[in-house]
């Protein structure tokens, strides 16, 4: 390291830590240390945006978190794969771009922060944005992640948005502008063919400034404190343990996951929790943790009639073929996610903005690579958007290296277990319009014979996997809420100069995928943390079916 004491220090170089990591720097002034756990980003599997299943299964880019058994998913232990390398999770994550439903940032507001209803976050959307088709009301176009729009050109994706129609759902070419709601083209954070992270967008060009430094390969241990005073990091690296100190701001962007787990070791969350692991209490603090939430997701499986799918590229000529054309010309199957289409819709009248998401893919595959077709498929990704069962983060013990328990309570709400069977009715509905007859085989999973609610549920036990969307385990809310961990600034009640900035900060969980909010989030912190002004609202509009108490579609 260059000095010992910096102005800001940021913990993680994911998504938000890379953002942070960019707009403080901007002022030369400003000395500013990001650690990261992980390695450089440097894996192909990474910058092939058609490859993210293998950096999601990787134990050396991701920590492989696994919650406890799970009460009513037949006690699995599931999932939870998190970025642990420069880009954080934007550097493995499935690249689909979207923002969620304006009235999600609408309710934030209603729960005492003003500062966070639509019109106020959209400018740092678009501030954020490169969009390929330039700036309007909603898009940016000048902004550092560069997105790119779903070409939909593949037959099946053409189906799907023509079998959409067919069923009575609007087509929406913008999921992320006026209308969510229907079904249309994705975005994608590709650019160039190759995968637009964060640490690409952000960190990467920061990094030739004098005054920012990266350290990869760094543990972080706790926050270190001067009474209640954050004032630097203790962590480690090779093995031998390091502190480094912060004049102005301490500013945690480890996630859902991590961020409540340093905290909990820095002796800020529930006092009895931690005085029990022999960690001196800075803060009582109960809600650290607490108010997990995720999506979670089933697949939708059926055979394709026609040789159609991407089926052919998952062999071994067909890998080496796609591999040996994007590594020369950024071109070609292995240039694109391929979640290039989907959809928004609402399950039943008197839900007032979609309650689920689809994402279709060409290809019936699982995310660990293997098919369950054994040849041509296609598939949809169905899961409810604002699910109201919660779970926590909790630390084991006061070793930094100790994976913390987590548990997510997945379909823990007659609520959550309803509206995922009727996205699974829906979904077929929409499978079995017309314009999918040339190619709509067997149906794969569910399978034919599950229709009535206790087998689609027992699938759902079965089969339901993370959507890899963890969030709201430090709460920003205003001070008279028992279960807020940060002020609107993303300040940490009790203790001062210490901030969580990334997707744990979120009141409650977005209609839609969640890196792109936790970018947003990131870049409207970074103004409160430099105490800039904030960019002018946005009177942008937005849709909202007209008669959506009587109607489904």
């Amino acid at each position: 390291m260059k000095q010992k004491e910096y102005d800001y220090i940021i913990v993680g170089a994911g998504t938000a830590g890379s953002v942070l990591a960019s707009r403080l720097s901007e002022n030369k002034e400003n000395r500013v240390l990001v650690i990261e756990a992980g390695p450089k980003d440097r894996s192909i599997f990474i910058h092939m945006p058609a490859a993210f299943s293998e950096p999601l299964k990787s134990d050396r880019l991701n920590w492989g978190f696994y919650s406890e058994p799970e009460p009513f998913m037949n006690n699995r232990r599931m999932y939870c794969p998190r970025g642990r390398v420069i880009g954080g999770s934007s550097s493995i994550n499935g690249m689909v771009y979207i923002r969620g439903h304006a009235l999600d940032y609408d309710r934030w507001a209603e729960q005492g922060l003003p500062d966070w209803s639509y019109s106020n976050c959209l400018p740092y959307f678009r501030r954020a944005q490169r969009h390929e088709f330039g700036s309007n009301s909603y898009r940016g176009g000048n902004g550092p992640v560069h997105v790119t729009a779903g070409r939909a050109r593949h037959i099946l994706h053409a189906a799907w948005i023509e079998a959409g129609q067919q069923a009575g759902y609007d087509y929406t070419h913008d999921v992320n502008g006026y209308q969510q709601e229907g079904i249309g083209p994705f975005d994608r954070t590709v650019w160039n063919g190759k995968r637009c992270s964060a640490a690409r967008a952000y960190l990467h060009p920061a990094m030739k400034r004098e005054n920012l430094d990266v350290l990869s390969g760094c543990m972080a241990h706790r926050v270190l404190f001067e009474k209640n005073k954050a004032v630097g990091i203790e962590f480690s690296r090779k093995r031998k343990v390091h502190t480094v100190y912060a004049a102005k701001k301490v500013i945690l962007c480890g996630g859902a996951i991590n961020s409540p787990q340093i905290l909990q070791l820095s002796g800020v969350g529930p006092a009895e929790r931690l005085k029990n692991l022999d960690i001196p209490v800075i803060a009582d603090l109960p809600g650290v943790g607490e108010n997990l939430q995720d999506h979670l997701e089933v697949y939708i499986q059926f055979e394709s009639k026609k040789p159609v799918s991407l089926y052919p590229s998952l062999q071994p000529f067909g890998r080496l073929k796609v591999g040996l054309e994007w590594i020369f010309s950024k071109t070609g199957p292995g240039a694109t996610n391929h979640f290039e289409t989907g959809g928004f819709v609402r399950t039943k009248p008197g839900i007032q903005h979609p309650n689920i998401q689809y994402h279709f893919l060409p290809l019936a595959i699982n995310y660990d690579g293997s098919s369950p077709a054994g040849g041509h498929g296609f598939q949809v990704h169905a899961g409810p958007m604002r699910p109201t069962s919660t779970g926590y983060v909790r630390i084991r013990s006061n070793n930094p290296k100790d994976h913390p328990e987590i548990l997510f309570n997945y379909m823990g709400t007659e609520n959550d277990r309803e509206e995922m069977r009727d996205g699974i009715r829906l979904a077929r509905e929409i499978i079995n319009q017309k314009a999918f007859d040339p190619f709509r085989g067997r149906e794969l999973t569910p399978g034919p014979k599950a229709t009535a609610d206790s087998d689609i549920d027992a699938f759902i036990r079965e089969r339901g996997e993370s959507a890899y969307h963890p969030t709201c385990t430090c709460k920003m809310g205003s001070e008279p809420d028992p279960n807020a961990v940060v002020d609107e600034s993303g300040a940490v009640y009790g203790v001062e100069n210490l901030h969580v900035a990334d997707a744990s900060v979120m009141p409650d969980l977005i209609s839609g995928n969640t890196d792109t909010p936790t970018v947003m989030i990131a870049e409207k912190l970074s103004d409160k943390i430099l105490e800039k002004e904030p960019l002018p609202s946005s009177e942008a509009s937005y849709w909202i079916h007209p008669d959506w108490k009587n109607s489904q579609r």
